[in-house]
């Protein structure tokens, strides 16, 4: 059972796992100067995939899932076959600040879903609020910060329709695999999707052979971002609970933004600091105002943790 207080160890963890899920658009900036998008999702993925596995199997979460390979199918191609190498397309194309601003807003899209889906996760009042103050972040970022550029645009419209990705992904976990550690499943997914982006992966392999950079980058992101940050994540919860831990979602676009400008010199204009600011505070007001309860907000940010 998780405790009441934060220990020292939970904020520990806290800070960890805010700091992986806030570097994984650095590295994937990064990646894709050598590398495809395609071949830097499936890197990550092979590599967290070899790490998962082993503790997966010892722990027993895989027992069962052969039933299910259908919907994991399903959740695997909307949750990471089609996210990841979009946005590795995106950052070709914008600041790694501005994707993870945008993936900011998966919160705003889960709540809009909701209206015809889900609910119990239906935007009402406050949450209300926070869809409109949210969205109107999203068109500060796409009216002013790039509008009048083409090629951002598009890349940042492929960050969104990754934005959606991530939010439909969660939805059909809560009902179909919500009663399962979501070790089992996220493993799986992984080994999925391994296999379904393996040939698209064959055939972008880069003429030739990628900097130690790059190399590194791909790493970082399997067995840090993917890996270790899910594993950490999950000892998280232990200490303090689904709802305290779902709090990193706030940190982690700080985390990126800030990272971007000191390590890769990219500039945060005022538009882009006030669109920040807006989809924070919707993704906050959409929640509810406060830390999302349940095995419901468990798995929203469980599915995270592979990103």
């Amino acid at each position: 059972m998780a405790s009441s207080g934060m220990s020292a160890r939970a904020w520990m963890l806290f800070a960890a796992v805010s700091v992986l899920w806030g570097i994984p658009y650095l590295f994937i900036k990064l990646a894709v100067e050598d590398l495809s998008p395609i071949m830097v999702a499936w890197g990550r993925i092979a590599v967290a995939f070899a790490v998962l596995l082993p503790y997966a199997l010892h722990k027993g979460a895989l027992r069962g899932l052969g039933r299910a390979w259908k919907p994991l199918l399903i959740y695997s191609i909307i949750e990471i076959c089609l996210p990841w190498p979009l946005i590795g397309f995106g950052e070709q194309r914008v600041s790694s600040g501005l994707a993870a601003i945008l993936i900011a807003a998966v919160p705003l899209v889960v709540a809009l879903m909701a209206l015809r889906v889900d609910p119990d996760e239906r935007a009402e009042g406050s949450r209300l609020v926070g869809l409109v103050v949210g969205f109107a972040g999203v068109v500060v970022l796409l009216g002013l910060d790039v509008a009048g550029r083409p090629g951002e645009l598009l890349g940042a419209l492929a960050i969104l329709v990754a934005a959606v990705g991530y939010a439909a992904g969660p939805l059909m976990i809560k009902h179909r695999f919500g009663q399962m550690d979501p070790l089992g499943p996220v493993t799986a997914s992984m080994g999925i999707s391994a296999l379904v982006l393996a040939p698209a992966a064959a055939f972008s392999t880069p003429e030739a052979a990628p900097s130690s950079e790059t190399v590194i980058s791909v790493l970082v992101l399997g067995l840090a971002c993917s890996a270790l940050g899910f594993l950490l994540f999950f000892a998280l919860i232990a200490a303090v609970g689904p709802g305290r831990a779902t709090v990193i979602t706030f940190v982690n676009p700080v985390v990126a933004v800030a990272l971007g400008i000191v390590l890769l010199d990219e500039g945060l204009g005022p538009s882009a600091v006030a669109g920040l600011l807006l989809i924070l505070a919707g993704s906050w007001l959409s929640t509810g105002g406060r830390l999302p309860p349940g095995r419901a907000a468990r798995w929203r940010v469980a599915a995270q943790a592979s990103r």
